[in-house]
């Protein structure tokens, strides 16, 4: 199908695009990478009669860190992620996660914010950024403020963004030296969402965890932290019977939905099957 008409504006700064947003209102749509919105403009899903283009806006792109935080803009690529020495040094798990997104072609183009602002459940950085336990600075016409990742998922195509509001940065504590990481994702094919995927940060101390965050992919209406297999985990070693347990409550807490990709039994159990899978790859990457 070909989308309805509709008036193209491409803001030169981020003051320029929140007057644009604030000027047409629930008519406007902002454009990232466009891999999200334009497909569902073509099917009438979506009718914006205004997108708002945000690819000049430089101040919303790059990668950068401050004291102990790491900052990255939202018009930042995937591959740009991926490219980036500082994250392969401070922040594998984002690397990791990026490499699995889609092909070259989309992560030429798609952007961290993009697929964090769209909020799908297939997405892969929402379980990423609540494994990181990062946080969101969020721009609007009343100035800045900062909210953190767990909890700004509220359902499907839903988060805290207010209308007129901005996603212009992520921010990351940098991870404590020897902590490990995976992000394990099952898919069909190259390109497709994930089946399942799971996101998991882990600290080991004297041979119990010291922390661990599990965040889940695709397998509820949003992206979600496994909370129940994060407390059964704590202080224990992490041997086959915790980590079964912690899937175990992992798959309790799923919500998938049937579609192409299996029924609800088989998502069920595979999510439980990437948590085993992560959880043992970030118990070999741990110091």
């Amino acid at each position: 199908m070909i989308p309805r008409p509709f008036d193209y504006h491409r803001p030169a700064d981020l003051p320029e695009a929140l007057r644009l947003l604030g000027q047409y209102g629930d008519e406007a749509r902002l454009l990232a990478g466009g891999h999200s919105l334009l497909p569902m403009m073509k099917l009438r899903f979506a009718a914006p009669a205004h997108l708002i283009d945000m690819g000049s806006l430089a101040e919303l792109k790059g990668i950068s860190e401050a004291g102990t935080e790491l900052r990255i803009g939202a018009m930042t690529t995937e591959h740009d992620l991926i490219a980036s020495t500082l994250l392969q040094q401070k922040c594998p798990l984002l690397v990791e996660g990026a490499r699995q997104i889609s092909d070259p072609q989309v992560r030429y183009r798609g952007t961290i914010g993009g697929d964090i602002s769209h909020a799908d459940p297939g997405n892969d950085h929402p379980a990423l950024m609540l494994a990181l336990d990062a946080s969101f600075v969020l721009a609007g016409p009343q100035g800045e403020r900062v909210v953190p990742a767990d909890g700004y998922f509220i359902g499907t195509f839903q988060t805290l963004l207010e209308p007129g509001e901005i996603l212009r940065e992520i921010r990351i504590a940098v991870p404590a030296p020897g902590t490990g990481y995976c992000y394990a994702k099952l898919k069909r094919k190259t390109g497709d969402f994930a089946t399942a995927a799971a996101a998991v940060m882990l600290r080991m101390q004297t041979g119990t965890v010291a922390m661990v965050r599990i965040a889940m992919t695709n397998v509820a209406p949003t992206a979600f932290r496994a909370t129940a297999a994060e407390q059964h985990l704590q202080g224990k070693a992490l041997d086959d019977a915790a980590i079964n347990e912690a899937a175990r409550l992992v798959m309790d807490q799923c919500e998938p939905g049937e579609d192409l990709r299996g029924d609800e039994a088989y998502k069920r159990a595979m999510a439980g099957e990437m948590v085993r899978r992560a959880l043992h790859t970030a118990l070999s990457r741990a110091a």
